[in-house]
């Protein structure tokens, strides 16, 4: 308990990227053609339009192990104090942050892209506070 008082807006923050992430990725696992689908469209008239299968595996693998690196790191930091494993698991999930990034701009979805850019900044925040 003394480390929930002690860390808490780090607390916090694991939660959002954990449910950010984990949603993400199990939504991916569990409607995989649904996601393909759309993604299909969406990229369509893109340079990725023939790899979306492989870039949505990428991506489906990044966040889920991005959210697993924060479940562990939440539960490190909630018995310890230790912060290496959630460091790990926020860079992980800014990868994949940058990775949808930058496929929205590709995409030429640049409302899209903003939309990644407020998941982003708390993210960043995250990996500042947990250098710290």
């Amino acid at each position: 308990m003394k480390e929930l008082l002690q860390y808490p807006a780090e607390v916090i923050l694991l939660l959002f990227v954990i449910i950010t992430f984990l949603q993400s990725g199990l939504d991916k696992v569990f409607d995989w053609n649904g996601n393909l689908s759309w993604l299909k469209g969406h990229f369509k008239d893109s340079p990725f339009k023939n790899v979306v299968p492989l870039l949505l595996g990428i991506i489906t693998f990044v966040e889920i192990i991005a959210g697993i690196l924060c479940v562990i790191g939440l539960v490190q930091l909630l018995n310890s104090g230790d912060k290496t494993m959630a460091l790990y698991g926020v860079i992980t999930s800014c990868i994949a942050l940058l990775m949808l990034l930058f496929g929205q701009r590709m995409a030429k979805d640049y409302v899209g892209a903003q939309t990644i850019v407020i998941y982003l900044m708390p993210a960043v925040f995250l990996v500042f506070l947990l250098q710290h």
